[in-house]
Order: structure tokens, then C-alpha cells, then sequence
């Protein structure tokens, strides 16, 4: 069979290199795109090669890869089947408007989508989306072949949900891949696009102009953070491919030139014999590569940063999240403080080039002093580069179900929006206020930097310089001041649209720390954490 696989990026993690530094021309056919490449139909391409299919793959990223130049090669090499590839929310809408451009082109080829939101969300989007024939739930290594082998007998296929006339089947659940090994490495020479990081659009990785690819040497998380997803997605099972393996793919992508590597796993710094042996590997096979990855700081790993960082191991993220234990507790962190300072304060000691700090504010329960504090503790840790975001709700994860049980949101409904939930929950202070106290946070971390570790940030300026035209530099610097995310119009869950509200109604009451939300004809009080 002929197979189109496209991944719909999301326009706002990518940009095309400026041809000052480098860049690709628009009238040319291959494009320097910096952003992350689309590991997961990297990877499914050659799976389906080795069952005996033809694949083309497409990454919307690319300037001529849009709708209309993927419906011309409809026309021109007509597949037998089409499978559509997105992460989230944001990009829901840009995939089913690509549903609908290639159905009109051809009605009579299946339409099979996957991904993290089609996976959580499948029998709703069948249901919202007629265009679309049926949703691959989790990972696709063994359900598309599969599919591909029974279009007539959808029914048999585990994992798939399907339309049948007017009614939506969901077959039995597809087991989680217990060997990752026994798969291909993924394809990163067939989509004409040379990826490179993604500075300044996401999280400052690599920090390199070279050839850039993600490896994914695992799968899942054991944790359960209410806000993440990925236990969910994964049934809250780690698994991992042996160090051989991932030491192969890495040995191949040296080879072809690559110095530059993301490792996206949930959670890398699981498994320290594991560590050992594939940053052991690393410097036995002497490839030159830099890389870096991310993990929670209650791993017990820190021995292994010295290994790390000689296998060239540069940047090490850390979900930190908050700086109070009252609002790591209420996120389920199941992490303190002092594991937090230790964390970062050994990746350092031993040499790791680039420490970041994962932070989120605007949780249940947060004061405005508590991510004043946030920012403080930011301030003591030695971290170099720090990301502080407004905490979402997403389907699927603990808090969604939370706010359904509250009467915030409305599941039937409110399914295919993203929220900022200071904009929805009336137990989080308001958009203006966590945007506001965010700002002066900045104020004060940055000070610090500059007044108590003026090395260090010059330096840091003088390696993100290397890499960044100078405007670029400076709007970086001063995007966490800009005044946008303030005049962003929130969307609204459906309740809230109902009785004609902007904003959730916050009322004091007895006790202060305590608000209410009128939801309906009921009134809401919100638990204390």
C-alpha cells in the first residue's frame, strides 16, 4: 500500500532559519527549520517499510508542505491511506481542517489519525469530525501494520476506534509495546527539512546551530502530577529500550553527522545502571555529539552526572515546578525542596553545562507571595536558564477530572479547548494577578543574576549570542515583561459560556482563602488544599 504520513505541526514551536544565519531560501526544496523534528512518523515510516509498504511522509512545518501542496500530491501519487499525526489541543483544529481538504480530494481513502489529543479524545473527535475514519489509540508500531492488513475487518484490530455507520466502536485496548527494541531506528533522511534547535521558540536544549534530531530511549512515567497526561497515555508503566540499542541508533546518527541530540523521554533519569551504560557507551565509541534531557529531581542518579557530562552530556532539565512545599504537594509532586536544591546543585558540582527549571504558576491554592517565593527559591538554585509558564488543564490528567467533579468544566463539551486555569478555576487567583506577580518575579530573578552571578550570566549571554542574531537575543531577554499573554482573550468552558461570563465569579467569603463559583443554579465552594 501507498501510506501518506503527516505530522500537523504547531506553527507556534517553529520557524524557518533566517537565511542570515543560514537559512534556506523559499524557492528551494529543502528547508532549515528550527523546532523538533517528528519523531513519531520518523518512526512508523520505516516499520511500515518493513511490512511491505510505500511511505511518504510530510511535515507541515515545511513551507511546502502545507494543505494544498499535500492535496496536489494526493492528485499526483494517490495513497491508499492517509494517517494524520498531532500532539494537542492547539493543533486539533489545523488537523481536522487537513481531514477535510483531503477527503474532498479523494472520499474513497481512509483517514486514520493519531497522537497524544487523538488518543485521549478519540471517540469525540470521530463524533465532531466526519471526515476522519477512525482513531490509532497509543503507540503505533504494531496497530497501523495492523490496520493496513485488516481495512476490511476493523473490528479486529485492538486499539482502533472506528466509525460504523453511525456508531462509534472502540475495540479492546492494544497491550503497551513490551519490546522497544525490536523495531527499526527511525527515519531521518527522507523529509527534505534540516532540523536544528528550537532557541528561542522552546526550551533553550542544545544550544547548537548543527544538525539537530530527538531520541526517545523510553517510554512513560510511573508518577501521577495531576497536570501531566502522560500516566494516562503510558498506564503509569516505564519502559526503556536496553543500552545497546539506543547506542546503535546513536552510533548511526554520529555517523551521519549529527551533533546535536534531544533525548524526549518523560523520564531519563530513572535507571542508573542504565545511565552508566549508555553514557559508558558514548565515550567508548568517542561520538561527538552533544545532548541533553529532562527528569524529576527525587532521582536517585546523582551519582551518575560525572559520567554524564564526560559522555557530553550538556543540559539537564528539571521539572522543579514550584518553590513552596504547600503547591508541590497540592500538584502530587511527591518531591521536596531539599531535593530540589541537591538536584541541581550536584548537576552542577559535577559539570553540567546548562541546568534548567521547569516552573509553573497559577496552581489551586497559590498565593501571590507563594510565586513571589517560586522565583526566590528559582534565585538561590544555580540554575541557568529557567521556564516559568501558567499551569493548563488538560483531558485526561487528574486536575481535568478534578474540575469536572467541581462542576467547572463540562466534559461532553468543553473536551477540545485548552484552558489556563486561573482563567477558568475560581480557587486560582485571576490571569491579571498570576501574570502580575510573575512579572516581578522575573524583576527579581533577574536582578540576581546580574548582581550576585554576573560570571555566569555573561556567560550565558556571550553562548546564547553565539547562536542567536542579537534582536532575537534581546527579545528573549525581554519576552518574560511583555505585556501579551495579559490581553489574550482566555477561552471559556461551556458552563461559563452558558451564564454569559468572562472570568470565574470569585466571591469571598468567611474565610478569605476560601471562593465560590456560581455554576448553573448550584453554588460551588472550593476545597481547601
Amino acid at each position: 500500500m501507498n501510506v501518506f504520513l503527516i505530522f500537523v505541526n504547531d506553527e507556534n514551536f517553529y520557524r524557518l532559519l533566517p537565511e542570515k544565519r543560514g537559512g534556506s531560501k523559499p524557492e528551494e526544496r529543502r528547508a532549515r527549520v528550527m523546532g523538533f523534528p517528528p519523531l513519531g512518523i520518523e518512526t512508523l515510516a520505516p516499520v511500515l517499510r518493513e511490512h511491505g509498504h510505500r511511505v511518504r511522509m510530510f511535515d507541515t512545518c515545511h513551507p511546502r508542505m502545507k494543505e494544498q501542496d499535500i492535496a496536489q500530491a494526493l492528485k499526483e501519487d494517490p495513497p491508499d491511506i492517509i494517517a494524520i499525526s498531532f500532539l494537542s489541543t492547539t493543533t486539533y483544529p489545523a488537523a481536522k481542517s487537513m481531514a477535510r481538504l483531503l477527503k474532498s480530494e479523494r472520499p474513497d481513502v481512509p483517514i486514520i489519525v493519531g497522537g497524544v489529543f487523538a488518543t485521549m479524545n478519540a471517540d469525540r473527535i470521530l463524533n465532531d469530525c466526519p471526515f476522519i475514519d477512525c482513531v490509532g489509540i497509543g503507540e503505533g508500531e504494531e496497530l497501523l501494520p495492523d490496520y493496513l492488513d485488516r481495512m476490511e475487518d476493523p473490528a479486529s484490530v485492538a486499539g482502533l476506534v472506528w466509525r460504523d455507520g453511525e456508531r462509534i466502536v472502540r475495540n479492546i485496548a492494544r497491550p503497551l509495546i513490551s519490546d522497544l527494541d525490536r523495531f527499526p531506528y527511525p527515519d531521518r533522511t527522507t523529509l527534505p527539512i534540516d532540523y536544528i534547535e528550537s532557541l528561542p521558540l522552546d526550551v533553550p536544549a542544545v544550544l547548537s546551530l548543527e544538525k539537530f534530531c530527538t531520541v526517545q530511549t523510553s517510554r512513560g512515567c510511573p508518577y501521577s502530577c495531576i497536570y501531566c497526561d502522560i500516566p494516562a497515555l503510558s498506564r503509569g508503566k516505564w519502559r526503556y529500550r536496553s543500552p545497546e540499542h539506543v547506542l546503535g541508533e546513536m552510533q548511526q546518527l554520529n555517523d551521519m553527522g549529527y551533533r546535536s541530540i534531544y533525548l524526549t523521554d518523560d523520564h531519563f533519569l530513572m535507571k542508573r545502571t542504565r545511565i552508566n551504560d549508555i553514557c559508558r557507551g558514548i565515550i567508548r565509541r568517542n561520538l561527538q555529539f552533544t545532548w541533553g534531557c529532562e527528569g524529576r529531581v527525587d532521582s536517585v542518579v546523582a551519582d551518575q552526572f560525572d559520567v554524564m557530562r564526560e559522555a557530553n552530556c550538556n543540559f539537564l532539565a528539571f521539572g522543579v515546578e514550584a518553590g513552596t512545599q504547600k503547591i508541590l504537594d497540592r500538584l502530587d509532586k511527591r518531591q521536596t525542596l531539599e531535593q530540589i536544591e541537591h538536584a541541581v546543585s550536584e548537576a552542577k558540582r559535577h559539570g553540567i553545562e546548562r541546568a534548567h527549571g521547569f516552573f509553573l504558576v497559577g496552581s489551586p491554592g497559590e498565593t501571590e507571595e507563594d510565586i513571589l517565593e517560586s522565583f526566590r527559591f528559582a534565585a538561590r538554585l544555580k540554575l541557568d536558564t529557567f521556564g516559568c509558564n501558567r499551569l493548563c488543564v488538560y483531558r485526561g490528567t487528574p486536575l481535568w477530572q478534578e474540575y469536572i467533579d467541581r462542576g467547572i468544566l463540562d466534559d461532553a463539551r468543553d473536551w477540545d479547548k485548552w484552558f489556563k486555569c486561573s482563567d477558568i478555576d475560581p480557587s486560582i487567583l485571576p490571569s491579571e494577578t498570576v501574570n502580575r506577580a510573575r512579572q516581578k518575579g522575573y524583576v527579581l530573578l533577574f536582578a540576581h543574576r546580574v548582581l550576585r552571578r554576573p560570571i555566569e550570566t555573561w556567560r550565558l549571554l556571550r553562548t546564547l549570542g553565539r547562536h542567536m542574531k542579537t534582536s532575537d537575543l534581546l527579545k528573549l531577554l525581554a519576552s518574560p515583561f511583555r505585556k501579551r499573554a495579559l490581553n489574550r482573550k482566555p477561552e471559556l468552558p461551556a458552563r461559563m459560556i452558558d451564564l454569559g461570563l468572562s472570568a470565574p465569579i470569585r466571591i469571598e467569603n468567611e474565610r478569605p482563602a476560601q471562593l465560590c463559583c456560581i455554576a448553573g443554579s448550584d453554588s460551588y465552594h472550593a476545597p481547601t488544599s
